[in-house]
């Protein structure tokens, strides 16, 4: 079987690229590589989380977007505004300001994915309900970053992972199929767009982990098109753009989801570091009492993600304001409010869409099972040699990973600056033996032309 050809947003200059290792040690599935002074990304343990995008001094990580000129190739587009674009701007700029500038941007249509959110919430919450037998706490699925780490590292958790589309996946399914019959066009004829806040979202796009066939064309950067809102906000045309309560307005928000969905013994967990940690302890069961992880590898959620531009506690700010004011508007009961939103016909239902999650093939030694046996050994004899720091000085992120490229041919043991250190005092000791053996050599004296003279006569 051929190997997995992996897609990833994230990218590497290595013109820019100085080889200091900073990327090695942020890598949360040890993906990287310092080789020759270069970074290497291993395509098939990247999760495209951003972490080494965000860390790199050098700015050497770019994350690969969408431009606003494929807009031209379809007939009619729908933009699907996430609250990580509203908590972008200030509580005061009204949200028709923004729906304006979109439009004004080239889209036909806009579609909140705050009332998707809470479509999934609803789904989450019946799920919760009805989940028995298995092990907890279930885990959130709407982070497409979470979804790989736990592909790559923690494959055992796949079980309790609820199994529910994102927001936005959920979002493009009914907008393309609706706008399609309403508009009496084909739904290649429709481009379906996200402004994303984060690379992973970008990836699950062209190469998706959680739905069978994503209806998204594309993404853009959230970054550019604040830039460009900025410039083209409001206008005097009417724009008619369904949006969802403050539940689904709070999904972007620290512990939105868990709101949202009614659950109250659950944790929120942001930071990719914070995920890979809570993800160990709910491997060795050491939560079993919690009911539900809303996990986002972003520090303080999609508001936090590499692609936004305004600082994430700024933005935190402004969402939990507008927040705050649209509350004072709704009914005190979440069911209630959420309940004059929800009004779609045929919204679609993650099951008949989602696609099962699968554990990510890791570390094959070898395609022949005796040969990777063999090298499984070699592999430990050169981890017990190591010093067992990982310190990361060798361009591998620990003393394992040196020894898995070592078997590998990808790397040597004198990689390691203390083995290399050992290599040059053992060579030092030997070369100084060496001269102690070797007898000294006498050069002969030369006679002066006035001593031969005498010596002649």
């Amino acid at each position: 079987m051929a190997p997995t050809k992996y897609y990833h947003s994230v990218q590497l200059n290595r013109e820019k690229c100085q080889g200091c290792v900073s990327c090695v040690k942020l890598c949360p599935t040890e993906a990287i590589r310092v080789r020759n002074g270069k970074a290497e990304i291993l395509a098939d343990r990247c999760v495209d989380c951003g972490a080494c995008a965000s860390g790199c001094p050098y700015h050497a990580f770019s994350v690969k977007t969408d431009t606003l000129e494929g807009l031209s190739k379809y007939v009619y587009n729908i933009v699907l505004p996430a609250p990580s674009l509203y908590s972008q701007f200030p509580a005061n700029v009204p949200l028709e300001d923004i729906w304006k500038g979109l439009h004004n941007l080239g889209f036909d249509e806009i579609f909140d994915v705050s009332l998707a959110s809470e479509y999934v919430a609803k789904e989450i919450e019946t799920y919760l309900k009805n989940y028995t037998g298995g092990r907890k706490p279930l885990i959130s699925s709407t982070c497409p970053a979470v979804m790989r780490l736990i592909q790559v590292k923690f494959p055992e958790l796949i079980k309790q992972v609820v199994p529910v589309l994102a927001p936005v996946e959920a979002a493009a399914i009914y907008v393309k199929r609706e706008a399609a019959a309403r508009k009496q066009l084909s739904t290649e004829l429709i481009g379906v767009w996200f402004i994303s806040p984060c690379p992973s979202k970008e990836t699950n796009i062209r190469q998706s982990v959680d739905v069978q066939h994503t209806e998204l064309t594309g993404s853009f950067s959230l970054s550019e098109i604040y830039g460009l809102l900025l410039k083209n906000m409001g206008g005097s045309h009417e724009l008619n753009v369904r949006t969802g309560s403050s539940y689904g307005l709070a999904w972007g928000t620290y512990g939105g989801e868990l709101a949202s969905a009614g659950i109250s013994n659950g944790l929120a967990i942001h930071g990719i570091d914070n995920v890979y940690e809570i993800l160990e302890q709910i491997s060795m069961n050491k939560m079993p009492q919690l009911d539900y992880v809303e996990c986002n590898a972003c520090q303080g959620g999609c508001l936090g993600g590499l692609l936004t531009a305004e600082n994430k506690f700024v933005a935190e700010s402004n969402l939990r304001q507008r927040i705050r004011k649209l509350r004072e508007q709704e009914p005190k009961d979440r069911q209630e409010t959420m309940a004059r939103t929800m009004v779609l016909q045929d919204f679609p239902a993650s099951a008949a869409y989602r696609k099962k999650l699968v554990p990510r093939p890791m570390m094959q030694l070898d395609d022949d099972i005796m040969e990777a046996m063999k090298k499984f050994e070699r592999m430990e004899e050169v981890l017990c040699s190591l010093p067992g720091l990982d310190c990361g000085a060798c361009g591998a992120p620990s003393c394992q990973g040196l020894a898995e490229d070592i078997v590998q041919g990808k790397a040597h043991e004198i990689d390691c600056i203390f083995k290399l250190r050992a290599s040059v005092h053992k060579l030092s000791q030997g070369m100084l033996e060496l001269a102690k053996q070797i007898p000294i050599y006498h050069e002969p004296k030369m006679l002066n032309n006035t001593e031969d003279e005498d010596h002649e006569g």
